[in-house]
């Protein structure tokens, strides 16, 4: 597999007009593109969705969600902590994925999804482990490599620049190990964290 074969999608889960979570975002996907990978990116706040209802027929902006993921190779993710959790529109569009149940692949099988999280105060891992919990429900294989963003006021400027180099170079590593182990995963059917250690004498 060539590098340009690989597809990485970027889902943001912010509502703000000015978010610090999607820069964070963006610095991921920089970092993918840079690793060689294609990469497109999805707001919450662009994509304005419904509420996710099972007996409600997919907009179109969620079949172009749904399209995107399912042709995507990994996945970077990106919420802002809410209250001890990812926001809730983030939660929305990710219940949207319930529209791949039923095509070729469902859900997130075979794919590889790199977390962010940003957070006014120290917690950030909480919206994380949320969010690890989600990508296993959906058979999806999350990136040992997290980014939890603390105090994002002093990374991130009024504008949502990121300021804090430390913080920039580790989100465009966790792009650059997204776009590494959905290569690896696409061209051989395994990463080095997607197989769990034999069991001993076996």
């Amino acid at each position: 597999m060539t590098s340009g074969d690989v597809r990485v999608v970027g889902l943001g889960g912010s509502l703000a007009a000015t978010s610090a979570s999607l820069a964070a975002l963006d610095a991921a996907l920089d970092g993918a593109r840079e690793a060689g990978a294609a990469v497109s990116r999805f707001s919450v706040r662009e994509l304005d969705l419904p509420h996710y209802r099972p007996d409600l027929a997919a907009p179109a902006q969620v079949e172009a969600l749904c399209d995107a993921v399912e042709a995507a190779h990994g996945m970077i993710w990106s919420s802002p902590l809410y209250h001890g959790t990812v926001s809730g529109s983030f939660k929305n569009a990710v219940d949207w994925l319930q529209v791949l149940a039923q095509r070729g692949v469902p859900y997130l099988a075979d794919k590889v999804v790199g977390l962010v999280a940003t957070s006014g105060g120290v917690q950030g891992l909480q919206a994380i482990n949320t969010m690890e919990f989600i990508v296993r429900s959906l058979r999806g294989w999350a990136v040992p490599l997290v980014i939890a963003v603390p105090s994002a006021s002093q990374a991130f400027d009024a504008e949502a620049n990121i300021v804090d180099r430390s913080v920039a170079g580790q989100l465009v590593g966790l792009g650059a190990e997204v776009a590494r182990a959905a290569r690896q995963l696409a061209a051989q059917g395994t990463c080095d964290y997607s197989d769990e250690d034999p069991a001993p004498g076996r």
